[in-house]
């Protein structure tokens, strides 16, 4: 049985990540970690859980975090960096659902998040962890930067195209739309219900950080820099993002092709779900689920695809792909508690 400790656990992720590990049969959750509700149990702060787990929340403990096989930071960026290294010095497996993690150089990092990485050497050694494109480092490692949920959206959705060598690397468009719980559970005026509901706006355009995230994930597929514009909103949902990627193409195309394209590189991957040339992805078909639903169009005026991407963002964009990559690095099969439909409703 593989010991788990979730830190950050009463946080939206932290949260998804326990509903998601207490249906794990193969992982025991020995540790919740939580500053805002040290001493309470986590039935009491989310009162779904309770007669499923009733456990209580703690402080950080690194000897008694040490007991455990694994341990989850779902801490805010920058949180993470700061007790992740003795984590790992006491010998865990670590999944950090920050950006601290996730970079192949320091300078990147710094960069975007506006602060020094104070220790740069694992960041050295971290692997990105998105399944679908890295599974064979994940299985070796013992620290993974688990990515965001508009990367996981992005990157998915234009991969294969960049694969294969028909996209043109200039002039990639990534409009993304996502649902609230992305914000996380903090109490902020632009995230409260009259502020949000009944309106769509964008925020961040152009200085994103996830917009760096992408840029170093497409760039190691095509094998040369690529640079994208992107647009992140936020809509009057809970769950849920949606992303429309706009690629220009080398030659002409159809969406028969495209599709064939798609499927023949998702061809061995259980949670990526290609949909046939008439239909697109909506978000109420993944939320809940782990599952990434692409769909791809050929605009033949401007000889370009145009390609959806969904997905859950607190599942597959954050505490699922977590549980995911757990499974690849102990050796489960990685549907392992994952593999159930959606809420639809």
């Amino acid at each position: 049985m593989i010991k788990a400790a979730v830190l950050g656990a009463t946080g939206y992720a932290g949260e998804e990540l326990v509903r998601l590990l207490t249906n794990h049969s193969e992982t025991s959750i020995e540790l919740l970690v939580s500053r805002s509700f040290t001493g309470k149990k986590i039935s009491e702060v989310y009162p779904s859980l309770s007669r499923v787990l009733d456990k209580e929340c703690e402080e950080l403990d690194i000897d008694k975090a040490a007991k455990c096989d694994v341990a989850f930071t779902a801490l805010p960026h920058g949180a993470s960096k700061t007790v992740i290294p003795s984590l790992i010095e006491k010998g865990l497996k670590v999944i950090d659902l920050s950006g601290d993690y996730r970079y192949d150089d320091v300078e990147t990092y710094e960069e975007w998040y506006g602060e020094k990485h104070s220790s740069p050497e694992l960041l050295k050694e971290s692997v990105y962890g998105l399944p679908e494109l890295h599974r064979e480092k994940i299985k070796n490692a013992r620290l993974i930067g688990n990515p965001g949920c508009y990367t996981t959206c992005s990157i998915l959705g234009a991969a294969p195209l960049l694969a294969c060598g028909i996209a043109e690397t200039k002039n990639i468009i990534v409009d993304a739309k996502s649902g609230v719980t992305g914000a996380g559970r903090g109490l902020a005026l632009q995230t409260s219900f009259c502020e949000c509901t009944e309106t769509a706006k964008a925020y961040k355009v152009t200085n994103h950080r996830h917009t760096s995230e992408i840029e170093q994930e497409l760039s190691n597929i095509a094998g040369e820099k690529i640079m994208i514009s992107f647009t992140p909103h936020l809509i009057p949902q809970k769950r849920g993002i949606l992303s429309t990627i706009y690629i220009n193409l080398k030659r002409e195309s159809d969406a028969s092709e495209l599709t064939h394209i798609y499927r023949d590189f998702y061809k061995d991957e259980y949670f990526v779900r290609v949909k046939d040339t008439d239909s697109l992805p909506e978000t109420k078909h993944v939320a809940g689920s782990n599952f990434v639903d692409i769909g791809v169009c050929y605009d033949k005026r401007l000889q370009r695809a145009v390609v959806v991407s969904a997905l859950d963002n607190i599942v597959k964009g954050a505490a699922g792909q977590a549980v995911q990559n757990m499974n690849i690095m102990f050796g489960l099969d990685e549907k392992t508690a994952l593999s159930g439909a959606g809420f639809y409703l």
